[in-house]
């Protein structure tokens, strides 16, 4: 088969992880460091599926990988499609976007994929993720959560 007749199937799992700080909501994130495919992107932590892995349960493993992180399930979010072609092959993806929150571990960053894992404002997020889905996504989820009593974001 030639290279251009190659078809690819990716499934993967991200987590929209986020807390209650100081009365603020934050979301984690990931920078992807140098030697990353998107080298100083912001994105939601999460990635590919392992065979015979569910991408709820991706989600969890990959939290943990690179940030440090154990967090849970809250509900699933979307999932979204995508089509390319890449390096001669059609590409075909899914990703599955989960709510999650934090229930033990420290965060600090553990994949080296990744230069820097932190939890960012609600409200801030959107600004500094580079791909278009996960920034609607969270502006949806922004939208969600509306203003607090407090009037924090």
């Amino acid at each position: 088969m030639s290279g251009s007749n190659r078809l690819a199937v990716r499934v993967g799992g991200y987590a929209l992880a986020t807390r209650d700080h100081e009365g603020s909501l934050e979301i984690l994130l990931t920078r992807c460091g140098p030697d990353a495919r998107f080298p100083g992107q912001w994105a939601l932590p999460g990635g590919g599926i392992e065979w015979g892995e569910h991408p709820r349960d991706t989600v969890v493993r990959e939290v943990a990988e690179e940030t440090g992180l154990q967090v849970r399930l809250v509900a699933p979010l979307d999932a979204i499609e995508y089509w390319f072609v890449q390096g001669g092959a059609r590409i075909h993806k899914t990703v599955h976007y989960w709510l999650m929150e934090p229930v033990g571990g420290d965060l600090e960053r553990h994949d080296h994929e990744f230069d820097e894992v932190r939890w960012v404002p609600l409200g801030e997020a959107p600004a500094l993720l580079t791909f278009e889905t996960e920034r609607a996504l969270v502006a949806r989820a922004a939208a969600a959560a509306g203003p607090r009593p407090d009037g924090q974001a």
